[in-house]
């Protein structure tokens, strides 16, 4: 039985006609309503953890871009959620639940970050380390610089000060600690095991005559993670498992498989928890580079993420470069499939080869981004220092 018959919402990509377009056109305008007032918040956030540092004046304020607009349109234009929609994928729907689980913990509305996140779970399982952004963020808050190191800047820059200054010290220094919230979050688990024992009960009565939820799970997480179907996409796992031999085959599963989870979860947590949507973002970006079957789908959605961030990305290094690989790369996978598979007069290095190249242009993506918004952390605690000195 094929995969998509055990996810519910999967059978919009059977829609043949207007029905499918307009379920999905709705998805779409949805996600970009709710990116909207996700970027309105991070904005807001923006200001107000600039202000206290002194590095942002009130008449500074109109250089501020308008980020929940620019990820909106970023999303309705972007190529790749156009290409998603006409080709009745379901990436919208995915796509969908993740920005209702962002919005959700953005909002502090803790039951529908957790529906968010158990639906993205339930369409994708490479949407399951979501879970540590959102966690962040019901936890610490939204999107700021890290207030800990900047505090600890100022306190190094008052010790050598009047009394006046002394007295300023003991008021930063019981406030050097980030609070967590553990209520929250604790809200959250409960929350999310609710939605994921009511989805699996609702699976398991509606599947109960195809083998339950033992078969559910082989034909859906069981086939993802094990890569039977070799089709060509715009992945890389697809050539190297079509390569590689049958007796290395459960190595080099295990391999790829925990390569996501033990190389980029780590340290982007470590560098990255005072930035939880930032995080999403570089989780999101990185999994749909290494999962087995990507989709322009995802990239349309880390996008639209990165849009986010305008404010801060305004200084990300080769911007323009790997603008243009993308689109160079998106030309050219549909010229090299049908040289390969229609005309014949090519190979599989052909598409794997485009495959390779885009994928590294993505891992560039998110590595100049990740490394742009650590310069621009950086960069305002240095400012906020040397207005301390002064």
């Amino acid at each position: 039985m094929a995969l998509h018959c055990y996810s519910p919402f999967s059978v919009l990509s059977q829609f043949r006609g207007s029905k499918g377009n307009r379920v999905i056109i709705c998805a779409d305008l949805l996600s970009a309503l709710l990116l909207r007032a996700i970027g309105q918040k991070l904005q807001k956030s923006y200001r107000m953890n600039l202000r206290p540092l002194g590095v942002l004046r009130s008449s500074q304020d109109r250089g501020i871009l308008p980020c929940g607009d620019i990820a909106a349109l970023v999303y309705l234009w972007n190529p790749f959620t156009i290409l998603s929609c006409v080709g009745l994928s379901t990436s919208p729907i995915e796509n969908l639940a993740v920005i209702v689980s962002l919005y959700g913990a953005v909002t502090r509305r803790v039951p529908l970050a957790a529906f968010g996140l158990i639906m993205a779970t339930h369409l994708s399982l490479y949407s399951a380390p979501l879970v540590f952004p959102l966690i962040f963020l019901l936890g610490y808050g939204l999107d700021a610089p890290p207030i800990k190191k900047f505090l600890q800047t100022r306190h190094g820059g008052v010790e050598t000060g009047s009394t006046s200054d002394v007295s300023k010290q003991e008021k930063l220094t019981p406030t050097t600690q980030l609070p967590f919230s553990w209520r929250t979050v604790l809200h959250f688990v409960f929350w999310v095991l609710v939605w994921s024992s009511y989805v699996l009960v609702l699976c398991s009565l509606s599947l109960k005559q195809y083998g339950g939820l033992e078969e559910m799970f082989k034909r859906t997480y069981g086939f993802i993670l094990r890569i039977e179907d070799l089709s060509p996409n715009i992945g890389v796992f697809w050539y190297f498992f079509a390569e590689a031999f049958e007796f290395s085959r459960n190595y080099l599963l295990i391999i790829f498989n925990l390569y996501i989870l033990l190389t980029s979860i780590p340290s982007l947590m470590f560098r990255l928890k005072h930035r939880p949507c930032f995080l999403a973002f570089a989780y999101l970006a990185f999994t749909s580079i290494l999962k087995s079957y990507p989709s322009v789908g995802d990239a349309a959605l880390y996008l639209s993420l990165w849009a986010l961030f305008v404010n801060e990305l305004t200084d990300m290094e080769y911007s323009f470069f790997i603008f243009c690989g993308y689109i160079g790369f998106s030309l050219l996978s549909p010229v090299m499939h049908n040289f390969w598979i229609w005309r014949g007069t090519g190979n599989a290095n052909f598409y794997f080869g485009n495959a390779m190249g885009y994928a590294c242009f993505q891992f560039m993506f998110v590595e100049k981004s990740v490394n742009a918004m650590l310069n621009h952390d950086q960069a305002l605690k240095k400012a906020t220092a040397e207005m301390t000195k002064n």
